[in-house]
């Protein structure tokens, strides 16, 4: 049997949290290859469509990692992104998609190792929850069978 790896994707604002990832690179800590980063100038940054879009496209899992509350280097933007995050993972209950598929972290640029620890962790609640179910309609769209 195949064991299942969650695709998960990570938007990470610039100043911090791929900071932290670019340091637990360096460290040489191991999280899974299968998290992709995506460095956005600040989590604020991270619009509604953003998280569902990359949902529709076949990620099992979305990160949001931003500052430190307090410390964001554009004033509220990851207060801003934890909003938004709320606001989706409600929405996505509501058409019957489990929210934990989508999570929000903070930390400094000195973080690696919590980014590390938070990767592992995700991707292994990813890895419990299954596919995204979204995922599996794809094919089907794609061939026209789904309108």
């Amino acid at each position: 049997m195949e064991t299942f790896e969650p695709v998960i994707v990570a938007f990470c604002c610039h100043y911090c949290a791929y900071t932290a990832a670019d340091m637990a690179g360096s460290m040489r800590l191991n999280y899974p290859a299968n998290v992709k980063i995506v460095r956005v100038p600040c989590s604020g940054k991270v619009d509604t469509i953003h998280m569902l879009k990359a949902l529709e496209k076949g990620a099992d899992g979305v990160l949001v990692a931003g500052c430190l509350e307090g410390d964001c280097h554009f004033k509220n933007g990851n207060t801003k992104a934890a909003h938004r995050v709320a606001f989706v993972q409600k929405l996505l209950q509501e058409v019957g998609i489990e929210p934990e598929r989508l999570g929000m972290v903070t930390m400094s640029a000195g973080m690696g190792m919590r980014f590390a620890k938070i990767a592992n962790e995700f991707t292994e609640q990813i890895r419990k929850l299954g596919p995204n179910p979204v995922r599996a309609a794809i094919p089907a769209r794609a061939a026209g069978k789904v309108a």
